[in-house]
């Protein structure tokens, strides 16, 4: 029985870890994105601008995933914030790309 316990303990902490870390893209955006994609500096397309966000569209979101990670025109790699992990970036890119649907 107290070994069935610890199995239940231990599957529900993974799950709340699990939840606890998962990618928040509006908080990645609002720490680190909005700075250009807010004001559109360098021609960063900006929050919910349908038309600048449609060329990169078609890229898909492992294309600008790749885009991100390894830096496009002034946006460095990882938009300047290399302790960003692929799960934060994508789950920015899919708040940004959720504002132009």
């Amino acid at each position: 029985m107290k070994w069935v316990a610890a199995g239940l303990v231990a599957m529900m902490t993974v799950g709340v870890a699990t939840g606890a870390m998962a990618a928040d893209g509006k908080a990645v955006y609002d720490k680190t994105c909005v700075a250009c994609h807010g004001a559109g500096v360098a021609n960063a397309p900006k929050l919910g601008d349908k038309a600048a966000w449609a060329p990169r569209l078609g890229l898909g979101k492992a294309g600008m995933l790749a885009s991100v990670k390894t830096g496009k025109g002034a946006m460095p790699p990882k938009a300047g914030n290399a302790a960003l992990t692929d799960d934060e970036i994508g789950s920015a890119i899919d708040f940004m790309l959720a504002s132009v649907k």
